[in-house]
């Protein structure tokens, strides 16, 4: 009877005013922000805000969680659980984990390079370079395109604004603070973005679990799960329960998100190379979090308020297309929180959106294509002023093509995976196998994608029966896609590379220049890079330990010294991500799946309160250990504001 009832009309909670001034106001403010910062920063501080060398660990794990946290993070995570239960989470922990390895390699063997295709080209010339220079700008576009329309359908299902202004609208702020304050305006917006991120994220669970009339605590949260699960029993998974891991829908999801992932992280030159390899194994375990906190809270919540009279939807669940959309946690937080907790997801999905597309223009403006193929000899001011018009170009362009992926109403959620997951292998062999070859690393990417490519048509005709737009964006179609893309790839890069294997050295990637400023060609660039050099760096110069007696000691052995720091740390970013990948993708889930195990009240709480755990550690990690790094040249800045203010007073 009860999947029966014909659907309701999800109105909106909030006046459309609500979604503009959001969109607008909150988006300017930010970006007013950003620039106060950097202009103080640029008065008072000795680095550059566009300078890309200096960014503690701490900081950057920060960028890594809030740039990952996209939209699709916090919607899709809580559709997932809404649908069908437990699975959600692991799609990008073990990637960006795993990234680290390749970062540890970057810095090795090409520490001066700030995309991908600027190795390639230094190792494989102008012909590997334009393979992935296309993928790169293929996997911004793919991500830019989910970014605005998953942002922008949520301000519509909330407040009823316009999808297509709001596509277009949504980047301005964003350009604006990214084109005056550079990379570090950007990092400093992901800190505070992050701050709001887990903010709104513990309201909603002291508010879930605690204080709601409605739930109220995680027994109570057991027990209404448990009578979903008898009303509307989930196809696929163990005795129709929301409550096991047993879930057929569930694995074919998991599989997928790791797949897009992976494409994601690799692909997508916002993913920084250049970082640490402990930002990158910190932000991973953060980021975990994010997605595993907030579906339990909201998309858990959903599934379980269902028959509440305040659901938007009552007395119907939300129908396909509108758990689809995103509209789970949005439905949650209304009933937990009323118009509150509407402005509350509004915001941090705002929040998602601007600081992984802020991210998105940065790694689009670092793609070198000017200097490189248009006009080699163009200084380091007039690349700046080629990358500003150009992110102004892209932002523009996103929500042109934000929208026209509205009008065909076409969902790009797994297509990053189909797409992209041929040059995952090829582009981490590139820095960490001296045997690949160009022929192998061409041939691979191509014939990896033509078979996903093929793999993805038979695959979504053999399961659904008939090829359309609706068919092919079903996590079956993606898994079949992305898997043959990936192994394809990976086979052919490794047999064609092992016929004439090559035997390279990494010297021409480790002589690529570093592109910050033209400070390198100057007589006295010496000192000025010196005082430029990373956290990172400095933390890897000490660790070498270099004795008094050993300061005339030569380039070449300081370099083959810090060569094998950094081999260390590639073996341990090895040992870490192996076990985080048998930890959270085989060791807890997959036993959980066979052993056809539904989850008992106490497993449960124990479970819940496993996520609030992590939550809080993320969240105090990201916010407090920036500030901690970054005292010294804080309290620089504030000392130096307050002088000059004091002696303006005087005069």
């Amino acid at each position: 009877m009860f999947a029966e009832r014909r659907t309701k009309r999800y109105e909106p909670f909030l006046d459309e005013s609500v979604g503009y001034g959001v969109v607008v106001g909150v988006g300017f403010f930010f970006a007013f922000i950003m620039l106060i910062l950097t202009t103080l920063q640029r008065q008072f501080f000795q680095f550059s805000p566009s300078s890309s060398e200096e960014f503690t660990p701490g900081l950057v794990c920060c960028g890594i969680v809030s740039a990952w946290t996209w939209s699709a993070t916090l919607l899709q995570s809580s559709t997932a659980a809404y649908t069908f239960g437990m699975w959600y989470g692991v799609g990008g922990t073990i990637q960006v984990a795993m990234f680290g390895m390749v970062a540890s390699k970057v810095k090795m063997n090409a520490n001066g390079a700030h995309t991908f295709p600027e190795i390639v080209r230094a190792r494989f010339g102008n012909a590997g370079a334009i393979l992935f220079l296309f993928y790169a700008f293929l996997c911004i576009l793919i991500v830019c395109g989910s970014l605005l329309l998953g942002g922008a359908a949520t301000v519509n299902a909330l407040t009823g604004m316009n999808i297509n202004a709001a596509c277009f609208l949504l980047p301005i702020g964003i350009a604006i603070y990214v084109i005056f304050g550079g990379l570090r305006a950007t990092f400093i917006c992901d800190w505070s973005h992050t701050i709001i991120l887990f903010i709104i994220i513990y309201i909603f669970i002291f508010r879930a679990y605690g204080t709601s009339p409605d739930i109220g605590s995680v027994t109570r949260l057991y027990d209404l799960l448990v009578q979903a699960g008898i009303e509307t029993p989930v196809i696929g998974n163990q005795d129709g329960s929301y409550l096991t891991m047993k879930s057929n829908q569930g694995l074919v999801f998991g599989a997928a998100t790791i797949l897009s992932g992976f494409s994601g992280v690799f692909c997508d030159q916002a993913s920084h190379p250049q970082s640490t390899t402990k930002a990158y194994m910190l932000g991973g375990l953060s980021w975990f979090a994010v997605p595993w906190a907030f579906a339990s809270c909201l998309g858990l919540s959903a599934r379980a308020l269902v028959n509440n009279p305040n659901f938007p939807t009552y007395p119907s669940p939300l129908s396909p297309s509108q758990s689809s959309a995103g509209l789970a946690a949005p439905a949650a937080a209304a009933v937990l929180m009323g118009k509150g907790g509407a402005i509350a997801v509004l915001l941090v999905v705002f929040m998602a959106v601007t600081s992984a597309a802020s991210a998105e223009l940065i790694g689009v403006s670092s793609l070198f294509i000017y200097r490189v193929y248009f006009r080699p000899q163009a200084t380091g001011e007039e690349i700046v002023k080629v990358s500003h018009y150009f992110i102004c170009f892209w932002a523009v362009w996103m929500g042109c093509w934000a929208s026209i992926l509205n009008a065909g109403n076409i969902d790009l959620g797994w297509v990053k995976g189909v797409i992209l997951s041929p040059a995952v292998i090829p582009i981490a062999l590139t820095v960490c196998w001296s045997k690949l070859t160009r022929a192998g690393v061409i041939s691979g990417a191509i014939g990896g994608a033509i078979m996903g490519m093929l793999a993805w048509m038979i695959g979504c005709w053999k399961i659904y029966g008939q090829i359309n737009v609706a068919n092919l964006a079903e996590p079956y179609s993606a898994v079949c896609s992305g898997l043959t893309g990936l192994l394809i790839s990976g086979l052919l890069t490794v047999i064609i590379s092992l016929i004439k294997p090559a035997d390279y050295d990494f010297g021409a990637t480790r002589s690529i220049a570093l592109l910050d400023s033209d400070d390198a060609a100057r007589p006295d660039a010496t000192s000025d890079l010196a005082q430029r050099k990373s956290d990172s760096e400095r933390d890897m110069e000490k660790d070498i330990k270099l004795e008094p007696s050993e300061e005339n000691v030569s380039i070449t052995e300081i370099q083959r010294q810090q060569i094998d720091s950094l081999q260390r740390v590639y073996k341990k970013a090895l040992v870490y991500s192996t076990i985080l990948t048998l930890i959270v993708v085989i060791l807890v889930p997959l036993p959980m799946f066979f052993s056809h195990y539904i989850y008992s009240r106490e497993f449960f709480t124990f479970w819940i309160a496993c996520s609030i755990i992590w939550v809080f550690l993320s969240g105090t990690f990201c916010i407090i250990l920036p500030l901690w790094e970054s005292r010294k040249e804080m309290g620089m800045i504030l000392k130096a504001t307050y002088h000059y203010l004091r002696k303006r007073s005087i005069r």
